[in-house]
Parts: structure tokens; sequence; C-alpha cells
């Protein structure tokens, strides 16, 4: 059987292109690599990828994400380091960003947050491979280290 290499990119149907372009590199460190002015943007973390992520404009009328509805839940993005992980929950309070939650997955721990549409989005990061559990149960139990929330530490 054969099989994709990867996930390449995703599309997001965005009311204001310019808007989310502003949040995607403004709060991620996206990088914007072509445009359609007024209709899409394509960008990408990393410099060997035409993007992974493209926005297209549907309009400022357009409904939002609806929660009991098939379609995206969110998708995620991978960071280099836990401490990475950190410094970023810490731009996104600075950034005012709508944090929705920390989940602990066992072997991964992410911050979840929206977008300006009310996309949901994860950054996360995951032990590496050598580190999982040997019994295959890879979301069981608790990730090695917490998150410290920044608003929680200025109270």
């Amino acid at each position: 059987m054969v099989k994709p290499k990867q996930l390449g990119h995703l599309v997001l149907r965005v009311r204001d292109v310019e808007r989310s372009e502003k949040f995607y590199t403004e709060n991620l460190g996206l990088s914007v690599t072509t445009k359609r002015p007024g209709v899409m943007t394509f960008l990408s973390a990393g410099s060997d990828a035409s993007h992974e992520l493209a926005l297209m404009a549907v309009g400022a009328d357009a409904p939002g994400p609806e929660q009991n509805r098939v379609g995206l839940y969110h998708f995620a993005w991978e960071m280099e380091s836990f401490d990475d992980l950190q410094e970023l929950f810490g731009q996104m309070r600075e950034n005012d960003v709508k944090i929705g939650g920390v989940g602990d997955h066992g072997i991964s721990i992410g911050i979840y947050f929206f977008d300006p549409d009310g996309n949901e989005i994860e950054a996360f990061y995951e032990l590496p491979k050598d580190q999982w559990p040997e019994d295959g149960n890879l979301f069981a139990g608790d990730f090695p280290q917490k998150l410290v929330d920044p608003a929680a530490a200025v109270a």
C-alpha cells in the first residue's frame, strides 16, 4: 500500500486575510512566503517549504467554527523544545491571545489557543521517541515538566 510522506499544508478560510496574517506572523513567528493580496497568504515555519499554512479570505460576514459540526477541531505546531513552548506561552499572554488551556498528553504537552476567527490551534512539545513508554500507552501518565501560566505567576 502506498501512503503519503507527511502532511504538506493546511488551508484555513478566514474573514480577513491581512488580520490573520498579522496574527500568525506576530504570535507564531511564521514567515510569509507569497501572497495574493486580499485573497490568500502562504506562510511557513521553516525555510524548506513553500508553505505549511495558507489563509484564504472568505469575507467579514462568514460564520465561524462550530463546536458540534464535522470539520477541523484544531491543528498543531510542534516546538523545538519545552523551553520554546514555555516562552511562546508567555508571548501569547503578553499579546492577549485567547488561551483555551493546557493539555498534558503524557509524551507531549501543549497550549491550546484561538486565532481571530476562532480556529483552535495547539503549540506543543513532544518528548523524543526514545523517552516514550515501553508499554506503548503513549498518552497515559504525566508529562515530566509543567508549563507555568505567566498570568498565574503575576497574580
